[in-house]
């Protein structure tokens, strides 16, 4: 592995301040430099905006993101145990990187960054989903994040960016379809990871889209959580769980209820929100 900056291997690094991984803090560390600096250029370009990275453990993806010229880092980071080898990396790179000792399900994204914002992380695969669907609403409710660049269980890559008729289609699926551009930009094996999980992983890309005259994103999940709560049931019995009448909802998706939930486009979807949304205000 060679190295990209002056300061030295993450494995001495790790040795040095002890920082074994942590399971139950999702911990996987990425040893190799030149792999993390792959992954930041996913986000490119990185010099007009402000990274926010979650769980950078030792560093090795925010020494990827400041080698390929991140004019701003914001590194939160819930074990202690790492913040000396992240202080370092700030001392390295004076100006550009701040460490926030703290809980990423906790934080106030929106107070972190003044301007431009991007998202790059190897996330603790714990909280994963639940980070990311925390993000989305944050991005409903006011446009944030110009891109996501994150690092996920392969299973979960493949949920966010899979495709109307496929088993990983999903109301993640559906939720990353309607308010992203998204797909998987790399796939990493275990044995990229210390330790090795016993999973594969994948960074998925998603950029934002803009959501003009669309229903509340509680909309879109109330329908797609009535839709595949009953996966292998047609719409006409899944979705008597909303409470509504269903044949406006048929007539503004173009459907006829036989169907099944994996069947229906995203567009599909944002049609039941938006007539599901109309027929509770009209009640």
């Amino acid at each position: 592995m060679s190295q990209i900056d002056s300061l030295p291997p993450l494995r001495d690094v790790i040795n040095r301040h002890e920082l074994r991984a942590k399971k139950e803090l999702g911990q996987n560390f990425l040893l190799d430099l030149n792999l993390t600096a792959r992954i930041a250029r996913i986000a490119t370009p990185l010099d007009q905006s402000t990274i926010i990275e979650v769980g950078p453990g030792p560093g090795g993806l925010t020494r990827g993101l400041l080698a390929e010229g991140a004019k701003k880092v914001i590194a939160i980071e819930r074990d202690e145990r790492a913040l000396p080898a992240l202080q370092e990396i700030a001392d390295a790179y004076p100006g550009r990187l701040d460490v926030i000792s703290g809980d990423a399900m906790e934080i106030d994204y929106r107070a972190l960054a003044d301007g431009p914002t991007k998202l790059v992380a190897n996330l603790p695969y714990n909280i994963a989903t639940p980070l990311l669907t925390g993000w989305l609403h944050a991005q409903f409710e006011q446009p944030l994040f110009e891109s996501l660049t994150l690092m996920f269980q392969k299973e979960v890559a493949d949920r966010i960016c899979a495709q109307p008729g496929s088993k990983a289609y999903g109301r993640l699926s559906i939720l990353c379809g309607w308010m992203t551009d998204a797909h998987i930009a790399l796939n990493v094996g275990p044995a990229a990871f210390t330790p090795p999980p016993k999973v594969s992983s994948a960074i998925a890309h998603l950029v934002p889209r803009v959501l003009a005259g669309a229903p509340h994103i509680k909309s879109i999940e109330a329908v797609t959580r009535a839709a595949f709560g009953q996966r292998r049931k047609m719409l006409r019995q899944s979705l008597k769980a909303l409470g509504v009448e269903l044949p406006p909802l048929y007539e503004a998706a173009d459907i006829k209820g036989t169907e099944r939930a994996e069947e229906l486009s995203v567009d599909q979807f944002v049609a039941l929100a938006r007539a599901y949304e109309a027929l509770r205000a009209s009640n």
